[in-house]
């Protein structure tokens, strides 16, 4: 086991102040400081080349969060292909020809591009953002709000999975879903129904082939990359689930690793950035015991 300077001096009730790494923090970290991934919130994305692990976000987007969980009930995704994969931006999945039968799922839902801040547990952050007047993160998710108006919403970074939709803005029910591949589009935060993350299996994803197409899509259906199926975490037995723990964002654990980022102090960095945006941020996951 690595044991930390910084550790040392804690130990020790130092008066020397030590700058943590983010190694350091995950290191010091209790079990309280970590949650279980919920079976009823994660979706296991199957692909040939592996797992893909999506948790949900009810607290933001719960209609759209339960038109999912239906359509993968039904078995709707089995079968169906990643579509679209678009070089810094997005991987895009769904039904390439549109005739698919939807079973007792909607096709369209009203859209959740935001929800009321009230009763959220909001961890802020401490440095200004371009698209929001306070960025944070809610139950793991990043996450910004507007005090003037009310209204929170998940933010688009890297990893997140949104529901694709036409110009009308309630034309999406979750048919047709896409992961945030490359930089941060953060203009559409507010414009689309932002439905969870990846927590693992990123690298699924990201390096698939890029679409030759506008916008990224496959051209030809041999290019499509099938979908073996999408299940809940909840409908797999237990001894075939992936037992994931994330780290909370509401403790004192997670501030000093925000900290740890927005002033880094390992032997390589010369100059600390002294701020951070919400999609630097790293959101750790690991095995369960």
């Amino acid at each position: 086991m690595r044991i930390s300077i910084c550790s040392v001096l804690m130990a020790l009730a130092s008066p020397i102040v030590c700058a943590q790494t983010m190694q350091d923090v995950l290191e010091a970290s209790k079990p309280s400081d970590w949650r279980e991934l919920q079976p009823e919130n994660a979706l296991y994305l199957e692909l040939e080349s592996g797992r893909v692990i999506i948790e949900l976000a009810p607290e933001f987007a719960p209609r759209h969060v339960e038109n999912i969980r239906t359509l993968v009930r039904e078995r709707y995704f089995d079968g169906l292909a990643i579509i679209r994969v678009q070089d810094n931006f997005v991987a895009q999945w769904g039904d390439a020809e549109g005739h698919k039968p939807l079973g007792t799922a909607k096709k369209a839902l009203t859209a959740e591009f935001t929800r009321s801040a009230k009763g959220l547990a909001f961890t802020k952050l401490p440095d200004p953002d371009t698209y929001a007047p306070e960025i944070g993160f809610v139950s793991g998710f990043p996450a910004a709000r507007d005090r003037a108006d009310g209204t929170a919403w998940l933010t688009h970074c890297y990893g997140m999975v949104g529901v694709g939709r036409d110009t009308d803005a309630d034309s999406a029910g979750g048919t047709e879903l896409y992961v945030v591949i490359g930089h941060a589009p953060r203009q559409l935060d507010r414009n689309i129904t932002v439905v969870g993350r990846v927590v693992h299996g990123m690298e699924h994803l990201s390096s698939l082939p890029r679409g030759t197409g506008a916008l990224g899509f496959y051209e030809k259906a041999e290019q499509h990359v099938p979908i073996r199926q999408i299940r809940l975490a909840s409908e797999v037995p237990a001894s075939e689930r992936t037992p994931l723990e994330l780290l909370r964002t509401d403790t004192p654990t997670f501030e000093a690793l925000v900290e740890s980022r927005r002033n880094r102090r390992d032997e390589w960095y010369k100059v600390p950035a002294g701020r951070i945006d919400v999609c630097s941020v790293p959101l750790p996951v690991r095995a369960r015991d």
